[in-house]
């Protein structure tokens, strides 16, 4: 499991790019990120090195943050990797809110974060499926 952090964004030009630059002026590397929009605004997802700073400079700068639990899962990198692992959750009727992909430094895997109704349920069915769920510590390797 980890913490992702979302970032509130009005959908005008140069408002993503300042995001990133208030991230990379205070040292944070950024691990994944992912972008949803409407016509007015933008949520952008982060899991980063070091959420309080991020957060901090971020909300110095003038932008909405929020953190929430992710669960993060090695896949393996191949035909039906996803769907595979997307199974367990169907199978414990655990709702998949959104999911977005990184890229992983191990060899044959991805790594997806995947926001679910059920934490807590949906890391249980993942440890008695064998699933690889990545920690905060697993994340700082990539």
């Amino acid at each position: 499991m980890a913490t992702q952090i979302s970032v509130f964004i009005e959908n005008k030009e140069g408002r993503i790019k300042k995001a990133i630059d208030t991230l990379a002026n205070a040292g944070v590397n950024i691990r994944a990120l992912s972008v949803g929009d409407t016509t007015k605004y933008g949520i952008l997802r982060l899991i980063v090195s070091d959420n309080e700073t991020a957060t901090k400079s971020l909300e110095n700068d003038g932008f909405i943050v929020k953190e929430s639990e992710v669960v993060v899962v090695a896949v393996p990198d191949k035909p039906n990797g996803l769907n595979s692992t997307l199974s367990i959750l169907d199978d414990a009727d655990i709702n998949l809110e959104y999911i977005y992909a990184f890229v992983s430094s191990q060899p044959n895997e991805a790594i997806v974060a995947m926001k679910v109704e059920d934490t807590e349920k949906a890391i249980k069915v993942f440890e008695e499926n064998n699933a690889k769920i990545l920690k905060k510590e697993d994340l700082e390797k990539i």
